[in-house]
Parts: C-alpha cells; structure tokens; sequence
C-alpha cells in the first residue's frame, strides 16, 4: 500500500507513494529502473567488450550486433525511461505512483525480457514476443494515469514512448525476417531524440532558472514560448525525414535547419551560467548534443561522413547523457539528498561526454578505430560503475529527512 491516499491526492498534493509492505527499492519507480538500468548498461557493454575480443559466444540465437544495437536502445535505456515516468507522471497528475508488488512485476517483466534474449535454443519468435511486452505495459500504464489526471499536454510525451514500442516491435520484426533493422534503430532514436526536445525544454530551463535565483541573480533563461514550438516540431519533421529518406537534400536541408534552431534554443536557456553547479551544467551538455546530432546527420545525407558516425552522437551523446543527467539528480532529489554534484558524479559526467566525443571519431580514424573503442567502452564502463558505486546505496536505502 502506498503512503499517503487518495484523498490527499484529490485535494492536490503531489503523493510520494512510498510503499510500506515492500522492500524500499519497490517504493518508488525510480529505485529499481535505475538501479537495474546502470546494472544491464555495465554488464551489456562487457558481454560486448567479450563478444567482440572472442571470449565469450554473446546471443548467437538472436545474433550479437543484433543483440547490442536492441540493448543499447530497448536494454538499460528502457529501464531509465521507465524510472523517469513512473517517478515523473505522478508529479504531473497528482496522482499515486505505482510501488510494491505492481512495481516488482512490472520491473521482473523488464529484467525477462533482457535475459530472454541471452538464452540460447529459444525460438526468435518467442524471444520478440516475450521482450516486446514491457513498453507496451508501461505505455497502457503511463496513458492510463495521464487520461485519469486530465493532463492533456502530457499525453505527447506519450507519442514519444508510443514511437519507442513501434520500434522496438519493428526491430523483431526485422531481424526475423533476416535484414538489418536499421528503420528500427532510427525510429527508437529519434523516439528519444523527442523525448529529450520536449522534456528537457521543460526541465533545463526550470532548473536553471531554480539555480539563477539561488544565487540571486536575475539573468533568467527564457521562457518556453512560440520559437520552442518551432523548434521541436522543426526536429519532429527532421527526425521523421531521416528515418523515412536516410539521405538526400532534403534530410539535409531540414536536419540544418533542426540543427540551428536548437543550438539557439540552447544558447536562450543561458547554460554557462550554471558552471558553478555541475548537476545542472550537465543537461546543457547533453542538449549540446541534439543540435551536434542534426548536423552530423546532415553531413552524413550529404555522404561526407558515416552515418553511424551520426548515429552515435544521438545513441551516446543525447540520449545516455541526459539519461544519466536525469538519473542523477532525480535521485538525489527523490532520496533527500542535497542537490549538488559530488566530485564522483563530476567523473560519471565527464566520463560519458568523453564515451560520446571518442566513439564518432573511431569512424574518422580507422586505424586507430580499436583503441578508441576501447577509450570508448571503457569510459561507458567507468560512468555507470562509479553511478552504482555512489547512487546504488541511495537507491536501496530509505529516504534522507532533510532538516
């Protein structure tokens, strides 16, 4: 049973659903998303270090490139997602989060379908119809709380996610059939991509503006307004003409134009303000990535550079940058603790921005490709070991009382 009740959240208190029949990890969504989504990111990136240096046979069944490509995108990823909504949808309705038991199994059908894919002799069709019913859960979930709230405005961060399980599904579905998923892979990146464009215009800029008056000083970013609208539904039309066309004028002619609407965009949110404070500096950084991403996108239609070049400024950059922005502070916040970067999580920050910076430039440096991988991988590794190594305990303990 969750603490608190109904009623309080009638009257429109915003409930903190601590359960207190389950252990404390099952209290709250966050706690076990995270925790197993930094837990999958360290064991899924050294089954591919293995795979890769022939040490270990890694989802021969499924097909290893196959296997990392969908766990980088629907593994560890899934699980943050999941955490952030489950923690952030109850603060937008008002409404009691899911925790205890519910939690457990929603979770235990995460962690299923990530070892479902390991499991050798087990049919691919088993394995895309076991694994695909998690997003599908958490959508009916999600939908179900923002419908019963009335948060209407919300209900486009459930396209975002509704975008994520259609390609999740297409995934299988392409790899059944023996091609390369590479519609799927765009389709999930640009899910998240949206994702990041909507919920990140509404988080930076808050907290930013939050850290500005802490300090006092009234150099406030600007306020969403009509040129943000332009912006997203400007990368919405990029995003949607690279997964369709893959290259071409018009792929990039529309990702240039994402491209410098969002490095505007980014530059009104007034980032460099925040250099004294590294847990809100880093979501700057991580929106740096979006625009980078459009352009390298553009470069790449034109054939000038790889387009997994592209790819990996998205996959690393954006999105597992501003996963573990996310992850960081949601946890701090949500466990009492105070909101400021400890030296450890400056490391996990520059870690991850050093994985995202050296992973593209392996494409322009072929023969020194293997050791920036390993500088790569390695620096993925050292992110989210030293997360589990500060946020694990914070994770699984019970809430710091402040004061």
């Amino acid at each position: 049973m969750a603490l608190g009740s109904a009623e309080q959240a009638r009257k429109g208190g915003i409930p903190r659903g601590l359960s207190q029949s389950a252990p404390v990890l099952f209290s709250y969504g966050f706690r076990p998303f995270f925790l197993g989504a930094a837990v999958w990111a360290v064991v899924t990136m050294a089954l591919w270090i293995a795979s890769l240096t022939g040490l270990l046979p890694v989802a021969e069944d499924y097909g290893p490139a196959h296997w990392h490509a969908h766990e980088m995108l629907f593994g560890y990823s899934s699980a943050v997602l999941a955490g952030f909504l489950l923690t952030a949808v109850p603060n937008w309705t008002g409404r009691l989060p899911v925790s205890g038991w519910p939690l457990f199994w929603l979770f235990a059908l995460w962690l299923v379908g990530r070892l479902v894919l390991l499991i050798p002799g087990i049919a691919t069709g088993t394995v895309a119809a076991i694994e695909s019913l998690f997003l599908p859960t958490l959508l009916l979930i999600c939908v179900r709380e923002v419908v019963a709230g009335r948060k209407w405005k919300d209900l486009k961060v459930m396209g975002g996610l509704l975008a994520l399980t259609s390609g999740n599904i297409l995934f299988h579905l392409q790899v059944m059939q023996g091609g390369h998923p590479d519609i799927a892979i765009k389709l999930a990146v640009s899910a998240y991509v949206v994702l990041v464009m909507i919920i990140g215009g509404r988080i930076i800029p808050s907290f930013t503006r939050n850290w500005i008056n802490k300090v006092g000083r009234t150099d406030f970013p600007a306020p969403y307004g009509r040129f943000d609208s332009v912006a997203i539904l400007t990368g919405v039309a990029a995003l949607a003409a690279w997964v369709l066309l893959a290259e071409g004028w018009i792929v990039a002619a529309l990702t240039c134009a994402a491209f410098m609407l969002h490095a505007v965009r980014l530059t009104r949110w007034r980032g460099w303000t925040t250099l004294d404070e590294h847990l809100v500096t880093v979501l700057h950084v991580a929106y740096l990535f979006v625009p980078l991403g459009f352009l390298g996108i553009a470069v790449a239609a034109l054939g000038v550079v790889s387009p997994t070049a592209a790819l990996h400024v998205l996959t690393v950059g954006t999105v597992t940058s501003m996963m573990l922005a996310v992850m960081t502070r949601a946890t701090r916040g949500h466990t009492g603790r105070v909101l400021t970067a400890s030296r450890t999580t400056s490391i996990i920050y520059m870690a991850i921005v050093l994985a995202a910076i050296v992973r593209p430039i392996a494409d322009f440096l072929p023969d020194h490709a293997r050791l920036l991988y390993v500088i790569s991988g390695a620096s993925w590794l050292l992110a989210f070991g030293l997360f589990l190594v500060e946020y694990a305990p914070m994770l699984t303990r019970v809430r710091r009382k402040i004061g």
